[in-house]
Order: structure tokens, then C-alpha cells, then sequence
């Protein structure tokens, strides 16, 4: 991924920040598994999956035995609170990479025509839904410069990780996030 910025302050583990812009596909997997676990936790997942599997190629995670991906998910620590669930998750969206787009991960926002094309785009990847393609095309659009015309129009305008340059401001998101759901619990929603 060309970016100028060297690495995404998601995690805390500079490693695994930096893997989240060297490899485009690391920044989906983050993405897909940035549920029901901390942010910390999700954009770790890539890289113990790299450091356990000696790569992060599509295709080749595509074609393993579900029951070998799952039990390198649940080696402890486990790469997700849910590691039989999201080792399927993560086979199937590296099967839509490989078969879809080449085995290149970044094809998905490289060759989108235009905004609305890069969020169907987004949106046809297996653990990727409404709010996480918008929090995606933000990582994209202000931290990578990916700007195909009419991005504008599916930029969000609410904060997403993409606002996130900063340790204090991933704490200051999860702050605002937490205090969110707070108030859509109180509200009964």
C-alpha cells in the first residue's frame, strides 16, 4: 500500500501497526475481525496470524482445512474472543480476495471506478457491513489518500478510525464510541 504514513495507531504494538499499511490484506482481516473485541485486539489479529501462519497470502488461507485455520485462531491467545466463528469469516474473505481480485487485497479500492463502486465493493466482502465499509473507505481516504471521484459522497461525516492519527485519539474515539452506546442503551435502542 503507498501511503505517507507508516503505520495506523490502532494497536499499540508497533509491529502490527505497521503491517496494517505495508499489507492491504492485514487492514481488511483487522476490519473483519473488529467485532466484539476491542479495537486493540482486532488490528492484532493480522499480524499473530502472520507471525503463526509465515504469511498473510490469500489464497493460500483460502485452500487450508477450516479445521487447521480454526485451531491456529484458538492458539493461545486466541486471535478473537470467537476464534471458530471468525477463522471461518476470515477463510471466506480471503477466498472473495483471491477469486474476486487476483489474491490483491488492495485491488478493492485500486481498481473501484468511483466512490459508490468502492463501497459496493467493500460492502461484497464477507465481514464487512455498512458501518465497517464507511470506517474503511475513512482509513482510506484520509490516511492512504485512495480518492476516486464522488468519494465525497460516501465519506462518512460522523467520527470513524479513519480520524484515528494519534494513540489519544484511538482512546479518544473508544471514549466517544463507549459513550455512545451508553446513551443507545439508556435510550433503549
Amino acid at each position: 500500500m503507498t501511503a505517507d504514513i507508516d503505520r495506523l495507531p490502532f494497536t499499540g504494538d508497533d509491529e502490527a501497526d505497521r503491517l496494517l499499511v505495508t499489507e492491504p490484506l492485514a487492514l481488511l482481516i483487522g476490519f473483519a475481525l473488529d467485532q466484539q473485541v476491542t479495537v486493540q485486539k482486532a488490528f492484532t489479529g493480522p499480524a499473530a496470524l502472520r507471525q503463526r501462519l509465515g504469511h498473510l497470502d490469500a489464497a493460500r488461507i483460502a485452500s487450508m482445512d477450516a479445521d487447521a485455520l480454526g485451531a491456529v485462531f484458538r492458539e493461545r491467545p486466541a486471535i478473537h474472543r470467537f476464534p471458530g466463528a471468525m477463522s471461518g469469516k476470515i477463510q471466506q474473505l480471503c477466498a472473495t480476495i483471491a477469486q474476486q481480485y487476483g489474491n490483491d487485497a488492495s485491488s478493492v479500492w485500486k481498481d473501484a471506478t468511483d466512490g459508490q463502486d468502492l463501497e459496493r465493493r467493500l460492502l461484497g466482502l464477507p465481514g464487512i457491513g455498512e458501518m465497517k465499509a464507511r470506517s474503511l473507505i475513512a482509513v482510506l481516504g484520509k490516511r492512504f489518500g485512495v480518492s476516486p471521484p464522488g468519494m465525497d459522497a460516501v465519506m462518512p461525516v460522523y467520527p470513524t478510525l479513519g480520524d484515528v492519527d494519534s494513540p489519544a485519539a484511538l482512546e479518544a474515539y473508544q471514549a466517544a464510541k463507549r459513550a455512545h452506546k451508553a446513551e443507545m442503551r439508556a435510550a433503549g435502542g
